[in-house]
């Protein structure tokens, strides 16, 4: 991998990891306790608590999405970064452009 790539992949991974708090912040806010006490009707009330275990699993995956982010940061500058785990082969760029955490070329995911 040329050094440019390397930057370019670094850049696009900051600003994921960046975007990726910033929606845990938000997702942690949305996936507070409900009120009991809480004065809306028994409808909006079960909106709520169906928007919350959305916002759940969102924030799930969100955390799971930053962890891989972070450790493709830790492995950024090792010599096999960029190498499909499982067959060896190259990453191609646009995968690592758009998914900077893959660890696995398109054919040996899609198996």
């Amino acid at each position: 991998m040329k050094p440019e790539e390397k930057q370019h992949i670094k850049s696009t991974i900051e600003r994921k990891i960046t975007k990726a708090e910033r929606e845990i912040k938000e997702l942690e806010e949305l996936t507070r306790p409900i009120e009991p006490e809480n004065a809306i009707g028994r409808v909006s009330r079960m909106d709520a608590i169906n928007n919350k275990s959305v916002n759940e699993a969102a924030l799930a995956q969100t955390r799971q999405k930053l962890q891989k982010l972070q450790k493709a940061m830790t492995n950024i500058d090792k010599p096999e970064f960029g190498s499909c785990y499982k067959c060896g082969e190259p990453i191609p760029m646009g995968r690592l452009v758009v998914m900077p955490e893959s660890t696995m070329c398109t054919k040996c995911a899609s198996k």
